[in-house]
């Protein structure tokens, strides 16, 4: 099957729209939570792309873009304060609050 359009295109569309993005940004946040470092990061990485961009980030955060898409990607290890810091970031100029609610698991 051939694609007419790549991936990163149509989320970048996508993007566009304020509440896909927040909702994108919320699934990178919840796969965080949940303890899914790898979905977590490629969403996140998609989000930036196709939003303000590594190099608006990184001068933002007072840190290299080339740093920031190392730690995003798939070997990647980026610490608890850098991914947090870089949502809490996104969150702010997006006008977005994300807040976390406990509940029970469901049995297994």
């Amino acid at each position: 099957m051939i694609l007419t359009r790549s991936f990163r295109e149509t989320i970048t569309e996508q993007l566009a729209s304020p509440d896909f993005r927040r909702e994108f940004l919320r699934e990178a946040v919840a796969n965080m939570v949940g303890g899914d470092l790898e979905t977590a990061k490629a969403v996140l990485r998609e989000y930036i792309n196709g939003t303000v961009g590594f190099i608006a980030l990184g001068e933002a955060l007072c840190k290299s873009p080339k740093s920031l898409m190392r730690m995003l990607s798939p070997k990647g290890n980026p610490q608890a304060r850098n991914f947090f810091e870089i949502v809490a970031w996104l969150q702010k100029i997006d006008g977005t609050v994300f807040e976390v609610h406990a509940r029970k698991a469901a049995a297994a």
